[in-house]
C-alpha cells in the first residue's frame, strides 16, 4: 500500500469524527454562572429535535432525530443553535447546556465520503466540554477516484473540548497561542478499512491521551484540505513553497500524550506486488515510539521483527527547515536534504528474513530453483546526534548477531572467500561509532569493528583533523573540495584472530601443496623481510614486519598505532603526492606489536 492510498482514508476519518464532535456539541455555555445554579429544578427539559441538517462548510451533518436531555433551552432555541448562520459554530458550542444528548443515526456526508455513527451518546455537557463521548459503532464509503469503505467499532471519548476543536477547525490563529488540550482520552475498536486498489486495513484497537493543540493561520481545515489535495507533485513550485510553511505550522501545533494501536494488519492482493504486513502493538508518547510483534510478506520476503524502538526523536530541524523552503520556490534536493529529524536512538530486537526471490521474476534457467537465503539480527542499536545540513555529526552503530550464510557475501571483498574457509553461516558484530567536535574541526573514529564468531576481530579507532562545517555542505562539490583538507591525525589498528588464520593456512596449504607449518614458515619470513623492503626500510616499515611475522608464527593479537611526528596531521593530498611509501613513513611514529 502506497502513502497516497491511505491519505484519503486518514483524511475522510478525520473530517468525519471532526464534525461529529461539532455537531453533538453544537453550542456549549463558556461558562456556568451563578444564576444557573438558583434556577428551578422546573425548567430543565427533555427536547425532541427532528431532521436536523447542519452545514459545516463543504459538510453536511444530518440526523433524524436528536434527543436533548437536561437543558434549559427551549426547541426553538436549540433549533437556531443548529441553523447555518453567519455565527461561528465555536461560538454556538458556548451557549448549549444539558444532559446528555442521545443520536440513534448521525450521518455525516462530505463531497465524496459519508459516515454513519449508532447510538451516539454524548455525557455532562458542560462549558464547551463533552465529559463522555460513545458511540457503538460507525459505517464508513468513498465514492470516486478515493472509492473505499470500512468501519469501526465501539468508540469513546472523554473530558472532550468541543469548543476548542471547532476553533481549531474555522478559526484562523498566528500559531503562536498558547495549546488548548482537545480532548483527555480517547478509544476506538474494531477499525476495518477497503479500498478500490484491494488494500485492506485492520486494527483490534486505537487508543490516545492528551491531545493538545492550537489554530493555526488559514484554519486547521484549510490546512488539512491543501496538504491532502491531489496533484500536489505537480503543483507550481511556489504552491509546494508555500505548503512547506503548512506544514510546519501543522506540526509544530500539536501535542499528544500517548497513542496506541493493536492489532494492525494491512494485506494489498491485487496488481503484481502482494503485501502482508501486521503490527502487534503501536506505541507513540512524547519523542518515543516503538513496534511489536512486525511481520512481513511480499514478493519472497518473510520478515519478522520482535521489537522496533525509536528515543529522542525531534521533528525541530524539521520544522525549521520547512520554514525556509517557504521562502525558496526553486528548492534542490539539497535544499530537501536538511529536513532531516534529529534520529535519535533506533533499537530493534531479533530480526528474521528469510528471501527466496520474486516469485513472478524469470529466472536465466527455469530447471534450476533458487536457493532460499536467511537473515537474522539479534539485537541493533543507532544513535544519531543533532544533524548538520540533514547530515548527523554523532553517531553510534552496533549490530549484534548478524547472521547469514557465506555466499550472501561472496562478491564482497575481504569476505568474498569466506567460504572457501570452510564457513557456511556468519555469525557478526559491527560497531561504528564517530562524532564530529564543532570547535577543534576534528572527526573522531571511537570504534570501527567488525568481529566473527571463530573468526576475529577488525577495530580500527582514529582522529581525522581539519573537519570544518563545510564537509556537511549539501553541494557535494563543496564537501568534497573539503574533505580534501582533512589531515589523518591517529590511526590505531588491531586485528584479533580466533579461528580465521588457521583456516586460511590450511586452505592455502591444500592449493600449494605444502604442510600448514612450512606456509605459516613462509608468510612469516615474507612479512619479516619483504614487507619492510616494500616500505622502504625505515625503522617504522622493519616494527611493521617483525610484528606481522609474529603474528603469522603465532596467530593472536595483531597491534599498529601510528601517529605524525609533526602533532598536526597529514593532509590528504600529502598522501596522495608521496613518491614511495618511504616517504611518508619517515614522517610518522610507528608502534607495532603482536601477541
Amino acid at each position: 500500500m502506497t502513502p497516497s492510498k491511505g491519505r484519503p482514508l486518514l483524511r475522510w476519518a478525520t473530517g468525519a469524527s471532526a464534525c461529529v464532535l461539532v455537531l453533538l456539541g453544537a453550542g456549549l455555555p463558556a461558562q456556568p454562572g451563578p444564576a444557573w445554579a438558583q434556577e428551578a429544578a422546573s425548567a430543565v427539559q427533555d427536547v425532541a429535535l427532528t431532521d436536523v441538517v447542519l452545514p459545516l462548510g463543504d459538510t453536511v451533518l444530518k440526523a433524524a432525530r436528536v434527543t436533548v436531555g437536561g437543558t434549559r433551552l427551549s426547541k426553538d432555541e436549540l433549533l437556531t443553535l443548529l441553523r447555518p448562520g453567519p455565527e461561528p459554530v465555536a461560538a454556538r458550542l458556548a451557549r448549549l447546556d444539558a444532559a446528555s444528548l442521545l443520536i440513534p443515526d448521525l450521518r455525516i456526508e462530505g463531497a465524496r465520503e459519508t459516515v454513519t455513527y449508532r447510538d451516539v451518546v454524548a455525557k455532562d455537557v458542560r462549558a464547551g466540554r463533552i465529559a463522555e463521548l460513545t458511540a457503538t459503532g460507525a459505517v464508513l464509503a468513498a465514492e470516486g477516484d478515493r472509492k473505499a469503505a470500512g468501519s469501526y467499532g465501539a468508540f469513546q471519548a472523554s473530558d472532550l473540548d468541543l469548543a476548542a476543536l471547532a476553533r481549531l477547525y474555522a478559526e484562523p490563529g498566528d500559531g503562536k497561542a498558547a495549546p488548548q488540550r482537545i480532548y483527555g482520552a480517547f478509544s476506538v475498536a474494531d477499525v476495518a478499512f477497503v479500498d478500490a486498489n484491494g488494500t485492506a486495513v485492520k486494527l483490534a484497537r486505537i487508543q490516545g491521551r492528551d491531545l493538545s493543540a492550537r489554530p493555526v493561520p488559514g484554519t486547521w481545515a484549510g490546512a488539512l484540505k491543501a496538504l491532502t489535495a491531489p496533484g500536489l507533485a505537480e503543483a507550481p513550485p511556489a504552491t509546494r513553497a508555500k505548503l512547506s510553511a503548512t506544514a510546519a505550522d501543522l506540526a509544530e501545533s500539536v501535542t499528544l500524550g500517548g497513542f496506541e494501536a493493536t492489532g494492525l494488519s494491512i494485506q494489498h492482493t491485487k496488481g503484481p506486488a502482494p503485501l502482508n504486513l501486521g503490527i502487534g502493538r503501536i506505541l507513540v508518547g512524547g519523542s518515543d515510539a516503538s513496534l511489536e510483534d512486525v511481520v512481513l510478506t511480499s514478493n519472497g520476503i518473510d520478515a519478522k521483527l520482535a521489537r522496533l524502538s525509536l528515543n529522542g526523536f525531534s521533528l525541530a530541524p524539521t520544522i525549521a527547515a520547512l520554514r525556509k523552503l517557504a521562502a525558496m520556490p526553486d528548492a534542490t534536493d539539497e535544499d530537501l536534504r536538511r529536513l532531516t529529524p534529529v534520529i535519535g536512538t533506533v533499537a530493534l530486537t531479533d530480526l528474521s528474513l528469510d528471501l527466496t526471490g520474486d516469485p513472478g521474476a524469470k529466472s536465466p534457467d527455469p530447471a534450476v530453483k533458487a536457493e532460499p537465503m536467511h537473515v537474522g539480527l539479534r539485537t541493533a542499536a543507532m544513535n544519531f546526534g543533532a544533524p548538520r545540513d540533514g547530515v548527523p555529526t554523532a553517531g553510534r552503530v552496533n549490530l549484534s548477531g548478524l547472521t547469514l550464510p557465506a555466499s550472501a557475501v561472496a562478491g564482497v571483498p575481504g569476505l568474498g572467500s569466506l567460504g572457501l574457509y570452510g564457513y557456511r553461516d556468519l555469525d557478526l558484530n559491527v560497531v561504528a561509532d564517530t562524532a564530529w567536535d564543532a570547535a577543534a574541526k576534528e572527526l573522531k573514529l571511537g570504534e570501527v569493528s567488525i568481529s566473527g564468531k571463530d573468526m576475529g576481530t577488525v577495530r580500527i579507532n582514529g582522529m581525522l583533523g581539519g573537519i570544518g562545517p563545510e564537509v556537511f555542505d549539501p553541494d557535494a562539490g563543496v564537501s568534497g573540495f573539503a574533505m580534501l583538507s582533512a589531515t589523518a591525525k591517529a590511526l590505531d589498528l588491531t586485528i584479533e584472530n580466533t579461528g580465521l588464520f588457521e583456516r586460511f593456512i590450511a586452505a592455502q596449504s591444500k592449493v600449494l601443496s605444502l604442510k600448514p607449518e612450512e606456509l605459516k614458515q613462509e608468510y612469516a619470513t615474507a612479512s619479516l623481510y619483504g614487507v619492510p623492503a616494500i616500505l622502504g626500510n625505515s625503522a617504522g616499515a622493519k616494527a611493521i614486519g617483525a610484528a606481522m611475522g609474529q603474528f603469522v608464527a603465532k596467530p593472536g593479537t595483531l597491534f599498529l598505532s601510528v601517529r605524525p611526528k609533526n602533532g598536526t596531521g597529514i593532509g590528504m593530498l600529502e598522501f596522495s603526492a608521496a613518491p614511495t611509501p618511504a616517504a611518508v613513513l619517515d614522517r610518522l611514529t610507528i608502534d607495532a606489536k603482536a601477541n
